[in-house]
């Protein structure tokens, strides 16, 4: 069952606020909402929903009838809400005070809980049958999307905050290549993107209530007629109509006229959504770190047939913050698409971990010839060994420890698998072993390492790429990028400054395991695995 604080989170900072710091953690049944005139009686694990309210007193009687009753918590609008008195009387009394934005209508926030705890029952009761993109919500948007386009006589699409397509309407008698592109997608692309943010178009709409008007583009791009999705001061999203031309007044009027409704079913397809990924990933995190349960969640999750590998992925940051995350969000939803019967996607410790099932003699890059990990953009992949479900946690370690080579620059890349790649990983766990011994204070090693860092000379990297090419300066000279000769003359000067007997097997052999540790020991740890 839901606890209040669940409840708070899955309907976002938006509509609802925390001000106790006690009962949150109580389960919640059901919502009351409180009419002018009701005696409040409560049942246990009901939210209150302070309608009635117009004085301090009116909150304070309504905490206390709740508290008598157990009920879950009470939910008021400014100024009452953040009353010292009252917070202090609801944390004496141990039950949880909600704040509702002021800007809600308390019809759409009954609605929107009660959607909240739906999901939230289903989830309880392990109900797992198809349910098309969120079920109803969504269904609700796609009518939506029907209605707006017949108000505004042209097609509609409609797309969240990270101009991705939540819906979209039936007609297509006007169309073009970005619309086309954007609904098989399920996003926005990123040169259509590109096109309308140069034009301003998004820095209209989060500064704007009003409809923006797109002229046609030179590309054949159609002419655009758009209208910020908000709730309180969050933008939600947007609505999207490709027109012929500019529209009249009234018809844009009546087609932001729909933002709201549109915002309070986004509101609750949101919450739906969220509760499924909450579902997903704890789901999930369980099969991937493996003990008990694993059994369920393999089953849930469509990976309790076959052999499978996971796959730990890490997308190369963009330049700025904003971008980095609208990369992450993108590459999420990509493989989301696509991985087997059930996708399962989950981030831990910043990494995005994909399980991908295993086909019958298949390797471990054939596994990511037909999934979206191959196209999703510049990222590391690191493959984990195929096993059954209940081992799926030893697979993951492996990946994990795969692209901490792949980040150290210790394997080549982009993509690493674990057969393939065990004499990295013999290297790398000797080296990361042999640290604590301290190698470098014997023999002339640490010496020839300090002389590098004070006068600017290359001893080391000169000694290693000589080992590994014993007799062929021709290999070495090209492992440093520099001339045969410019490497025999940088080994003489190696012997004016130490006395080393490179004639002698175990002084060689000795040389290559305390250059091995430095090189295999960078990544700063041993056995890399993702966190719980």
């Amino acid at each position: 069952m839901i606890t209040v604080s669940g409840v708070v989170d899955r309907m976002g900072a938006t509509l609802l606020r925390a001000r106790s710091a006690t009962g949150l953690g109580a389960p919640v049944a059901d919502v009351v909402i409180v009419e002018p005139g009701d005696t409040p009686r409560p049942g246990a694990g009901e939210l209150l929903l302070g309608v009635a309210v117009t004085a301090v007193s009116d909150a304070a009687a309504l905490v206390r009838s709740g508290a008598q009753h157990q009920a879950a918590g009470v939910l008021l609008k400014p100024p009452f809400a953040a009353d010292a008195g009252l917070r202090a009387l609801a944390e004496r009394l141990g039950t949880a005070l909600v704040e509702v934005s002021a800007d809600a209508a308390w019809a759409q926030v009954t609605w929107l809980l009660r959607t909240v705890l739906d999901a939230a029952a289903l989830s309880d009761a392990d109900i797992t049958e198809p349910r098309g993109d969120h079920g109803a919500a969504a269904g609700d948007l796609f009518t939506l999307a029907d209605v707006v386009a017949a108000i505004v006589d042209a097609p509609v699409t409609i797309e969240d905050a990270q101009s991705r397509v939540v819906a979209y309407s039936a007609r297509q008698d006007r169309t073009d290549p970005a619309r086309v592109a954007t609904i098989m997608g399920r996003r926005v692309p990123n040169d259509v993107l590109a096109r309308f943010r140069s034009r301003g178009v998004f820095r209209k709409l989060s500064l704007g209530r009003s409809t923006v008007f797109v002229p046609a583009q030179p590309d054949g791009t159609l002419p655009r007629l758009i209208v910020p999705i908000r709730m309180g001061g969050e933008l939600l999203g947007s609505m999207w109509a490709v027109v012929p031309g500019p529209v009249t007044s009234e018809r844009a009027l009546a087609f932001a006229d729909a933002g709201p409704v549109v915002a309070l079913r986004l509101l609750r397809w949101r919450a739906t959504v969220d509760a499924d990924a909450a579902r997903h990933a704890e789901q999930a995190r369980l099969l991937l770190h493996g003990g008990e349960g694993w059994r369920a969640a393999a089953a849930e999750l469509g990976c309790d047939s076959g052999p499978h590998r996971v796959v730990a992925i890490d997308a190369a940051d963009p330049p700025t913050a904003p971008e980095a995350e609208g990369a992450r969000l993108a590459l999420r939803q990509h493989l989301a698409r696509g991985i087997g019967r059930a996708p399962v996607v989950t981030e831990l410790g910043g990494v995005l971990y994909a399980v991908v099932g295993q086909r019958a003699g298949a390797g471990g890059h054939d596994v990511l010839r037909d999934s979206p990990l191959a196209t999703a953009g510049p990222v590391a992949l690191a493959v984990g060994t195929a096993v059954e479900a209940g081992e799926l946690a030893r697979s993951r370690e492996q990946a994990a420890e795969l692209l901490g080579l792949l980040r150290a620059g210790l394997l080549p890349g982009p993509v690493a698998v674990w057969e393939d790649c065990w004499p990295a990983l013999v290297l790398h766990r000797l080296a990361s072993a042999a640290a604590r011994a301290d190698l470098d204070e014997l023999g002339p090693l640490g010496r020839l390492a300090e002389l590098d860092a004070r006068q600017g000379t290359h001893h080391v990297a000169t000694l290693y790429a000589w080992l590994r090419h014993p007799g062929d300066p021709r290999r070495a000279g090209a492992e440093l990028g520099i001339h045969p000769n410019t490497l025999r003359y940088r080994l003489k000067r190696l012997h004016a400054v130490t006395e080393l007997d490179l004639t002698t097997p175990e002084v060689r052999l000795a040389l290559v395991t305390q250059l091995t540790v430095r090189h295999w020991g960078r990544t700063g740890a041993g056995r890399l695995s993702a966190p719980d």
